[in-house]
């Protein structure tokens, strides 16, 4: 093929991409479902039975990981971090955490008396099941209410770093006792402050470097510094979230006996262009994982009864657990929150992680690509059913 041939293909998926956004903002049909959609219909068009070269699986997990990487820092770089928000911080937290950890023993249930297996692997199998998408649900929120909109980036982010937390801890640790929990709450106590001192030191770089071209070398140190703590084992995406937080809130980080170090001016200006470009790659990132994504699965999985009714009974557990937490959570309207929770990015990186030795004979990956559609279209029906109320009384508010 020749490289122009290719060149126009990838610029016209670019620029159907972008129309897909302004078609999402007319619709509410969140971009990526479309792009998924591209994405299975050119297999369906150009290779519907031939077995998939392994290197686009390893596209696919390499795009992820970028993705997952810029989408948390660009939802990050939109959030301001103020007394008057902790409240919503500390309600998306439990949200996070609390429906995390309850639709995991849910769907850890199901899978341990539907496939006959041992509760350590159902619950493996249950988390990535569990965990919302930000790559998906941080992009499709872009038209609601500020309070809402940010409630939902803190609650996806926070779920995709809960959700990586624990994933890692049961897979990697075959008992579960006093020495590994304090291993495990010491290694991110000890990223945290980690991530705060280096997103210091990173926030240094910025303001200071005189080269035009500076934005790559800071994403290639963050990209670096994420890497290698996944290579470790480590809580990695809470430095990319605090990174964007810090970026983001300088009237907080700088202060006044800091001047000599950090130029403010500069740095604001700065910041402002590094929002604009990771939005851009963002998008570019976002776009070929989908597109990828959807042409690496199999549609066919999904006329398989087992898919069918394994999935369903996922998604009904998902959105039970969801229901009811928001519904006592909640004082006003539960709509759209308790619908959005697509499963998408994030969940298929964990499932190529699992370690050879806990994977399930038994299940098939149809169900994967069951529950992500299935998700995707509860939001999108939330999405589209959802009206922006007239008054601030309307709003959310959270008992928690």
């Amino acid at each position: 093929m020749k490289p122009e041939t290719i060149i126009v293909a990838l610029s016209a998926l670019i620029i159907a991409s972008y129309l897909f956004n302004i078609v999402s903002r007319w619709t509410r049909i969140p971009s990526v479902f479309l792009l998924l959609g591209v994405g299975v219909a050119a297999r369906q068009l150009f290779s519907p039975e031939a077995a998939l070269p392994e290197y686009l699986h390893y596209l696919v997990r390499l795009f992820g990981v970028g993705g997952l990487v810029m989408i948390v820092l660009e939802a990050s770089l939109d959030l301001k971090a103020s007394r008057g928000k902790l409240r919503l911080m500390r309600g998306a937290f439990f949200s996070a955490l609390l429906v995390l950890v309850a639709s995991t023993t849910l769907v850890s249930a199901i899978l341990h008396f539907w496939l006959d297996c041992t509760w350590r692997m159902s619950v493996v199998y249950a988390i990535p099941l569990s965990i919302i998408s930000s790559a998906i649900v941080i992009p499709s929120a872009e038209h609601l209410p500020e309070t809402k909109r940010e409630f939902v980036v803190y609650e996806s982010s926070f779920s995709d770093i809960l959700g990586i937390l624990v994933f890692d801890f049961v897979a990697l640790n075959e008992t579960v006792g006093v020495g590994s929990i304090f291993g495990f709450l010491g290694s991110t106590l000890a990223v945290t402050l980690g991530s705060v001192l280096a997103s210091i030191a990173m926030l240094w770089l910025v303001g200071n470097t005189t080269t035009i071209v500076k934005f790559f070398l800071l994403l290639a140190v963050l990209f670096f510094l994420y890497s290698a703590g996944k290579l470790l084992h480590l809580p990695s995406l809470l430095l990319v979230l605090i990174f964007g937080l810090v970026l983001n809130n300088l009237d907080v980080v700088v202060r006044p006996e800091s001047a000599r170090f950090f130029d403010r001016e500069r740095l604001n200006d700065t910041v402002n262009q590094f929002k604009a470009f990771t939005a851009e790659l963002s998008f570019f990132i976002r776009t070929f994982f989908f597109l990828l994504f959807g042409f690496s699965v199999d549609i066919r999985s999904l006329a398989s009864s087992h898919v069918l009714f394994l999935g369903a009974a996922i998604v009904l557990a998902l959105l039970t657990v969801r229901y009811f937490y928001f519904r006592y959570s909640f004082r006003s309207s539960i709509l759209p929150e308790v619908l959005l929770m697509p499963r998408g990015l994030i969940t298929v990186l964990l499932f190529y992680s699992i370690p050879e030795q806990m994977v399930l004979i038994g299940f098939d990956p149809g169900v994967i690509l069951f529950v992500i559609v299935a998700t995707t279209l509860l939001m999108t029906l939330g999405l589209v059913m959802y009206k922006i109320p007239r008054s601030e009384g309307d709003q959310m508010q959270l008992d928690v």
